[in-house]
């Protein structure tokens, strides 16, 4: 064959590789496209289409391992960067997909969509201030889509800029008026008063969306509506008109992300036996290490979290990596299981037991310690990491763990009233809330049992009600000397990338305890429901 056949060849091996994948004939893909990146090893676009079939045919590393590639060859395809850095984040290749941004920043392509693109991506990585820069220049230059001037209103936020995240978020509701994100994002920016308010704007907003549609996004936009009218009614005590608004968010979104019960449950049972093994064999020295020392914060959500680690963040050693995914990412290249869902997490679980704990725990530290900037400690505050509590011991076991604890009807209703997205089903009807609930007890009180001391439990009422010493109990367990900037979260200027960050901006205060007990009546289900639930062996709440 001459050279000049070559492209032909080359062309003849991506069409056919577009019709297996077309037809779900991965096998053949996967050995077609093989076939030409072999032939032309920097085809970034090929070794991106192996990835995919490599995906779907469950070889995560081997899929890791093209995207790797490609982002080790130079591109001027900005599409293309973009694609790849989304593709490692979402893989655990935080290094790699912060060197593919940093190029992607030096591409010539600085039109407003790509500073968006970028901008969002920086926000990905937990890169806040960057990515709020990047923002400002997409703004500047004209950016003008609903996902972008979003972005740009939480950015705003997350950096205490609390006026400019209400001026860019009415702007959106009125250009978009079914913008439901908006709306929610609009009501928690602030507490609502009789003077300052935006139920007319709201309740105009949910007027306008079609009562008599129920295509998917429709149903989510008046959920949405909905959620934000609770919210700021229950901030005016209009309570029975708020629970109103709250049951039929909740109703809606409950029909469009159904629980898995069974799900749930045998992802726990998986969880145990796995831990149960793990105890059981041999525990080999950990190798020593001198860098800075993750501090893990888990529990349920709603439960503390963001308020310990705004705390905790303000010692002069410490800084918060907000909640990163970084660990189960890691988990799942050692068990080379792609996310799929409860399948794919009782497949890890599975094949946890026999990893070497050594190399998770080197993993997860190569791709975090730049999130330390300098300091002894950064802290990993992803509260669904209490279900790795056994592997982060055995990977980590220098890793301090703080578990928030907060009274069940108090963290249950935060987490009903939240609007969490659909990937938090379990949060919209009060029988599934209870049975989540339950399945949480049933692994902290298993952790406990089997692992005495493995975690502190930080109790919430005792954190906003004594403080000081509740936090002198959390400094001594991580290491730290006690500091009194800890006691003033208020004065802490690091941003902050959750629903509560405009709540977290204020001194501590005790306004939480026991709110659900203004929806008593309707919330007497959840409350019997969670009688039945198992009681945690350390009630510290």
């Amino acid at each position: 064959m001459t050279a000049d056949d070559m492209p032909t060849v080359e062309n003849r091996l991506r069409r056919r590789a577009r019709q297996y994948m077309d037809a779900g004939l991965l096998d053949a893909a996967q050995i077609t496209l093989e076939a030409l990146v072999e032939r032309v090893p920097d085809d970034a676009p090929a070794r991106m289409e192996l990835a995919s079939v490599l995906l779907k045919r469950g070889r995560l590393r081997a899929s890791i391992h093209q995207l790797l590639q490609v982002a080790l060859a130079s591109s001027s395809n900005a599409g293309l960067m973009v694609q790849t850095v989304r593709r490692l984040y979402f893989n655990g290749e935080i290094l790699a997909a912060r060197a593919c941004l940093d190029q992607l920043e030096l591409a010539s392509d600085r039109s407003a969509p790509m500073l968006a693109e970028q901008a969002q991506l920086r926000w990905m990585l937990g890169e806040i201030p960057a990515a709020m820069a990047l923002m400002d220049r997409a703004i500047a230059a004209g950016i003008e889509t609903p996902d972008a001037c979003y972005l740009y209103a939480m950015l705003s936020q997350y950096t205490g800029k609390i006026a400019q995240a209400r001026s860019v978020l009415e702007a959106c509701l009125h250009r978009w008026p079914n913008f439901a994100d908006a709306a929610v994002a609009l009501a928690n920016v602030r507490k609502q008063t009789p003077e300052t308010n935006d139920l007319d704007l709201l309740r105009e907003r949910l007027c306008r969306i079609p009562g008599n549609n129920n295509a998917a996004e429709i149903l989510t936009a008046r959920a949405g509506f909905e959620s934000a009218l609770f919210k700021e009614l229950d901030d005016l005590g209009c309570h029975d008109e708020a629970w109103q608004a709250l049951a039929r968010s909740n109703a809606l979104m409950h029909a469009l992300s159904p629980y898995d019960a069974a799900g749930e449950t045998a992802v726990t049972d998986a969880i145990i036996h796995a831990s149960a093994a793990i105890a059981a064999a041999p525990v080999e020295p950990a190798p020593a290490f001198g860098g800075a020392t993750p501090i893990f914060i888990v529990g349920l959500p709603r439960s503390g979290t963001t308020l310990l680690d705004r705390m905790l963040s303000s010692h002069s050693q410490v800084v918060s990596a907000g909640e990163i995914n970084d660990f189960r990412r890691q988990l799942r290249w050692m068990t080379d299981v792609p996310p799929s869902g409860v399948q794919g997490m009782l497949t890890a679980q599975q094949r946890s037991t026999g990893i070497d704990f050594a190399e998770l725990g080197a993993r997860y530290l190569q791709q975090t310690q730049w999130r330390a900037q300098g300091r002894r400690f950064y802290i990993d505050k992803l509260p669904i990491n209490v279900r790795m509590v056994h592997l982060i011991r055995r990977a980590l076991p220098h890793a301090p763990i703080l578990h928030m604890v907060r009274e069940p009807m108090d963290v249950c209703f935060s987490n009903l009233k939240a609007m969490l997205g659909p990937a938090s089903a379990y949060s919209y009807d009060m029988r599934t809330l209870a049975h989540y609930y339950g399945q949480y007890v049933r692994l902290t009180n298993h952790w406990h049992a089997s692992m005495p001391g493995a975690m502190l439990d930080v109790s919430y009422a005792s954190l906003v009600s004594e403080p000081a010493i509740t936090l002198r109990q959390v400094l001594e367990h991580c290491g730290l000397e006690n500091e009194e900037g800890c006691l003033h979260p208020e004065r802490n200027a690091a941003p902050v990338a959750t629903p509560s960050s405009a709540q977290v901006r204020e001194p501590i205060h005790r306004r939480a305890l026991g709110e659900w007990q203004h929806y008593a009546r309707q919330l007497e289900p959840l409350r019997l429901a969670l009688e039945d639930s198992p009681r945690q062996l350390h009630g510290n709440q």
